[in-house]
Parts: C-alpha cells; sequence; structure tokens
C-alpha cells in the first residue's frame, strides 16, 4: 500500500487536469461536479475565466465544509460563480438540470452496486448534461501497487471494474439513455494492465 500513497498525489493531480481539459475543450460555460468532494476540481475550474457557473455537487457535510474553506478565497467563488450544493447524485435535483457539462471524479466507486441503476435515472436521465466525464480506477492494474488479489485503493471503494466490466457498464448507460460514450485511460500505461485510471466521457 505504501507504492499507491506514494504515487497517488501525481496521479490525482492528473486526473484532474486531463478531466478539466476535457470539460474545457467541450466549449462548457456550466459546469456540474457530482461528488466533489473537498473541492479539488471546483479549484481548476474556478480559475478558468470560461467557465461561468460551476456547482459542486456533495453529500459529506464535511468535505462540502472542507471544499468552501478551500475556495471561498477565490476571485471566481467571490464573484459568485461557485455554488456548493449538500446532496446526493442519486437523487433527483431539478434545479441542475441540463447543465453544459458534468463530472464524477473518482466517485462511482463508492456507490454500493444496487444503487447504480438509481444512479443512472437520476443522472443521464435526469440531469442529462451534454457532457459528462466520469474516472474510476482500473482494477485490473493494482497488482503493480503490490495490492493483494481483491484489495481496493480505498477501504470505501464498493467496487472496483477491470477494464471490460467498465466498458460493459458505460455502454450500457450511453445506449439507454442516447449518449455515445468513448473510454480512455490516465497515468503510466502498463501493455497487459492498462493504466491506472480508467475515464468515460459520455456526450449527446
Amino acid at each position: 500500500m505504501a507504492m499507491i500513497d506514494l504515487e497517488a498525489p501525481d496521479l490525482h493531480q492528473a486526473r484532474l487536469q486531463r478531466v478539466a481539459s476535457l470539460v474545457r475543450a467541450s466549449g462548457a460555460r456550466r459546469v456540474l461536479d457530482l461528488g466533489c468532494g473537498s473541492g479539488g476540481l471546483l479549484q481548476y475550474l474556478l480559475r478558468d475565466p470560461q467557465f461561468e457557473r460551476v456547482v459542486g455537487l456533495e453529500l459529506s457535510g464535511e468535505l462540502l465544509a472542507q471544499a468552501k474553506w478551500r475556495l471561498e478565497g477565490l476571485p471566481a467563488a467571490r464573484a459568485g460563480r461557485l455554488e456548493l450544493v449538500c446532496g446526493s447524485y442519486a437523487e433527483p435535483h431539478p434545479a441542475l438540470v441540463g447543465f453544459d457539462a458534468a463530472t464524477m471524479v473518482e466517485t462511482i466507486e463508492h456507490v454500493p452496486p444496487e444503487a447504480l441503476s438509481r444512479v443512472e435515472r437520476a443522472v443521464f436521465a435526469g440531469l442529462r448534461p451534454r457532457l459528462l466525464v466520469m474516472t474510476t480506477p482500473n482494477h485490473e492494474y493494482n497488482p503493480l501497487y503490490d495490492m493483494a488479489p481483491g484489495e481496493f485503493r480505498d477501504p470505501d471503494h464498493r467496487f472496483e471494474w477491470d477494464r471490460a466490466r467498465f466498458r460493459d457498464w458505460a455502454q450500457g448507460v450511453a445506449r439507454r439513455n442516447g449518449y455515445r460514450v468513448r473510454i480512455c485511460g490516465i497515468g503510466e500505461m502498463d501493455a497487459h494492465l492498462g493504466q491506472p485510471t480508467q475515464v468515460a466521457r459520455f456526450t449527446r
């Protein structure tokens, strides 16, 4: 586990940078970060004047408080471009429907598997952003972190998908909800195990 602890900061920043870049390239101006945690991605988005409205949705009040503390001093936050909402992306949020883009960075793996269909309905059928960028661990890569078979990268993860399972799930979600999806990765490539982070880019 020590190995992943050492690599996590670089990989984490690479994820945030890639997701922000994909959202920026889409031309989005209103962005919704689902499961925003303590505000790491929001910090990147708020530094870019392209994004006129940035909303973070987070179920944990403690993490949301950390995000507020982290972001409230930024000029964009003081200018009213930031909104933080306490809630679950598995529930309907009529006020957040139809954003240009949404993100789900390292959060879907915290959802109990039996709740995935509820998340699909709430996010893809309900919120219906034009673009959604999702990242999640590639479970196949874990042996390169000296992890035991079946071990997850975080004790709060309910599952971690291999590449085939993630691709099948993402393609099913896209097909059922009128999206197209492209799969790629982030981090150092292994010829057999792929990259440590998986990315799905859903567009409609």
